[in-house]
């Protein structure tokens, strides 16, 4: 081992310590060696910025007089209904609930234009909501109808949580089929139009340590702006995928569970996202810091777009049929070319992640580090099939 990390946040407060970017690191690694990389930089920072339908906002709200409870009612946030499943002042919004009069697909494609992911955006930008709760009364709680306009500062609690987020590698869609296909991934044309994919390739957290060696739970994140937190493996986390020779997935793999205050979260790292004929997501910009513990850390951080490929995969009816529907593997370097080849048909590329964004969320959590305002946390314990280098 090179360093802990106690010795980084050493360096961190002393602020001697060295931060570069994922990105960074690729020439760096190119020029000098993993090995004397390791010696130079105390820390990488990754960034991602794309949108995850696994995401959801629960608060506590202030009790009316006379109070009321929640808990077994019907609950509602600009008319998007709420989960009311809890006690008398905690309800959750999830990002893709819709109001009770949104049309869906009865028009289709459906355009989706206001859900939950678009209250928890109101919320992070200061603007008020309409909270409207029916109940049932009970002789503690005994009020049956409720409505109040709240923001953030309004509430004694509001918490983002993504049971899942970060996806380590993903799927390229595309659409074999006769006719336009309205996916999570996006409007694919028939036959081959587009192939559309969702991930910051160099810069994503999970593919800079594809073996989660230094993350887990418990560690510190920057989440949407605020400081964020590990608190699980996401759903979906495949702990032992296929990998190729540099650690790489092959195929869809580890997740995280994400959680953070919203109330300290930045609106600029926060986007709702209208899918159409598909559903309303959220984009959440994400920040891992990975301690440059050893060699091999770097060695995994030296990962560039070239390394890192993705299945393609048909959209138009073996993905909804459960098939594998796997068109051969491309990678990151090719689909950020801006066109693709399949089949020997030339095909139109385009990303759901914002790659500027990423970039912007690496090097801000970059900045922070710096300043000494963000210190690195040891993993209380480790994901599963990790293979924690601490």
């Amino acid at each position: 081992m090179i360093r802990t990390i106690e010795e980084i946040n050493a360096r961190i407060k002393s602020g001697k310590v060295v931060v570069a970017t994922a990105e960074e690191v690729v020439g760096l690694v190119r020029e000098k060696g993993a090995a004397q990389a390791a010696k130079e930089v105390d820390v990488v920072t990754t960034g991602t910025f794309g949108p995850m339908c696994s995401s959801a906002a629960y608060i506590n709200f202030r009790q009316s007089t006379p109070k009321i409870k929640c808990g077994g009612g019907r609950v509602t946030i600009d008319g998007v209904r709420g989960y009311a499943g809890f006690a008398a002042a905690d309800v959750l919004i999830g990002c893709s609930a819709l109001p009770d009069d949104d049309p869906r697909n009865a028009v289709y494609p459906g355009l989706f234009q206001f859900g939950g992911a678009h209250v928890i955006q109101k919320l992070v930008e200061g603007k008020k909501v309409k909270l409207e709760v029916r109940a049932y009364g009970t002789d503690c709680y005994p009020r049956r109808e409720y409505t109040v306009e709240l923001g953030l500062e309004d509430l004694n609690d509001a918490v983002l949580f993504d049971p899942r987020n970060a996806y380590q590698l993903y799927n390229v869609a595309v659409n074999l089929g006769e006719k336009t296909a309205y996916t999570y991934m996006g409007v694919l044309k028939p036959r081959l139009g587009n192939a559309n994919f969702s991930t910051a390739g160099a810069l994503s957290p999970l593919l800079n340590d594809p073996k989660l060696r230094t993350i887990g739970i418990g560690t510190r994140i920057f989440l949407a702006g605020a400081e964020g937190y590990v608190v699980w493996p996401g759903t979906q986390h495949v702990a032992k995928p296929q990998r190729d020779a540099k650690d790489l997935p092959l195929s869809p793999s580890a997740t995280l569970a994400l959680m953070g205050d919203l109330k300290q979260m930045d609106a600029r790292y926060m986007r709702a996202a209208s899918v159409t004929g598909y559903g309303v997501s959220l984009s959440v910009g994400l920040g891992v810091p990975i301690p440059v513990l050893d060699e091999q850390v770097m060695v995994h951080c030296a990962v560039a777009d070239e390394d890192i490929t993705y299945p393609i995969i048909d959209y138009g009816e073996a993905y909804p049929m459960g098939r594998s529907g796997n068109l051969g593997r491309v990678s990151m370097a090719e689909l950020m070319s801006g066109h693709i080849e399949i089949d020997g048909k030339t095909v139109p590329t385009g990303c759901t992640t914002s790659r500027v964004y990423s970039r912007r969320i690496a090097d801000e959590l970059r900045q922070r580090i710096l300043r000494g305002e963000f210190l690195l946390t040891r993993p209380v314990a480790a994901l599963p099939g990790a293979e924690l280098a601490y």
